[in-house]
């Protein structure tokens, strides 16, 4: 925790009246930064909320309730954990493309800048702020080799909508291959191997979000791209006369049911 500390004191509140704090974020590094809001709300007239505290609740109401010297509640305490998670600009556009009906197998690198490697890991999950899990799988991956600690990074797949989820996330593969660290630069090169096998052509977008363990987002915008198809096969018809229909067979084969 900063130790930053801001004070807003006077503010009057009538009863069921709505208090607006604004909170301020601007981080120098891709690292999480922590800080809680607290509110402490007394008595206008300075008197106190009469209570019974017992040794047993004692411990708890401490930190939810500031004790007068006489047993009862002189202020009430509302603490909230705020965490802050950097956000890397907005990434150059990788396009992946291929002719419908066919699979196409792609290396594409993503540049990580900016990982704080000593900074602190992240707090436990039920406090943590993490890539949303909604969309698609998480993968963690570990990057040590020349790194002066373990960072652990997490990677997903987002998309736009769901209708574009569903018509693309059984197309489209991601894998985590190769990562390399420059230690000079402190860039940090995840290497993926994408597989795309679209059945049809579109054009659809997606994101890809990395989040490292010691704080910091990374977005990566792609693009898969579907062309038209090859032609299946030719047709020939051959006349056999004015006025006369000629007729040729052919198959055609579903997909699917």
């Amino acid at each position: 925790y900063h130790n930053y500390l801001f004070h807003l004191t006077g503010i009057r509140l009538a009863p069921k009246e709505k208090l607006d704090i604004p909170v301020l974020f601007m981080p120098h590094a891709m690292k999480i930064y922590k800080a809680e809001v607290v509110i402490h709300v007394m008595r206008e007239n300075g008197e106190n909320w009469p209570y019974e505290v017992s040794a047993e609740s004692n411990e708890d109401l401490n930190s939810n309730f500031t004790i007068a010297e006489n047993g009862g509640i002189q202020g009430i305490l509302w603490i909230y954990p705020v965490h802050g998670m950097p956000e890397a600009p907005q990434q150059k556009l990788v396009v992946v493309q291929c002719r419908a009906r066919q699979r196409v197998e792609q290396r594409v690198e993503m540049l990580v800048i900016g990982v704080m490697p000593g900074a602190a890991a992240l707090p436990d999950a039920r406090n943590s702020a993490t890539v949303n899990t909604s969309k698609s799988a998480n993968t963690q991956v570990h990057v040590t080799d020349g790194f002066p600690a373990t960072v652990e990074f997490l990677y997903e797949l987002q998309y736009q909508s769901n209708e574009i989820k569903s018509q693309l996330e059984s197309l489209v593969g991601m894998q985590l291959v190769q990562k390399e660290w420059d230690t000079e630069s402190r860039i940090v090169t995840l290497i993926f191997n994408v597989v795309f096998a679209p059945n049809k052509p579109m054009r659809s977008g997606a994101t890809l979000v990395v989040q490292c363990a010691t704080g910091g987002v990374w977005k990566f915008p792609m693009q898969f791209v579907a062309t038209e198809p090859e032609v299946d096969d030719v047709i020939n018809i051959e006349a056999v006369g004015l006025n006369k229909e000629s007729i040729v067979g052919f198959k055609l084969t579903s997909q699917t049911r």
